[in-house]
């Protein structure tokens, strides 16, 4: 599954891979998820590959050039930032824009189950522990 290869590739390598052109990042809009007034939830795609990221740098992302983002800014900055504008997560989209859609507060939890796993820690800029923000989340995931 494309999502689950994402989250164990990127706590791997340590590093996201994203789409950005002079005007920001590649957004698009959701297939799954609706606002209040049932238009598309933004969706930011991400992969766990340089070459996978390229390969969607087409049509109307055609001036996009894939950038890397350490593991531990997407979680804190990315994701939670995604999360609080009610955005969601396209990881390892592919070239025709098919993929699993995903929360980014779920995605957080489930990257830091696989980190716990691989036996990987990450230092974050505004918490002591992974499991600090973890913690946080999961409370918001469960209101």
């Amino acid at each position: 599954m494309q999502r689950d290869r994402f989250i164990q590739a990127v706590c791997e390598s340590g590093i996201v891979w994203g789409l950005q052109s002079e005007e920001g990042f590649a957004i698009t809009g959701s297939n799954d998820y609706e606002d209040e007034s049932g238009e598309p939830l933004p969706l930011i795609c991400f992969w766990s590959g340089k070459a996978l990221a390229k390969a969607c740098a087409k049509e109307e992302w055609s001036g996009y050039e894939p950038v890397e983002i350490l593991l531990s800014e997407f979680i804190e900055t990315w994701c939670i930032g995604m999360a609080n504008d009610n955005m969601m997560v396209g990881p390892d989209f592919d070239p025709n824009m098919h993929g699993i859609e995903i929360d980014p507060l779920e995605l957080i939890v489930e990257l830091a189950k696989e980190l716990k796993a691989q036996e990987k820690t990450l230092v974050l800029q505004n918490y002591a522990h992974l499991n600090d923000l973890v913690t946080e989340v999961e409370k918001i995931l469960n209101e």
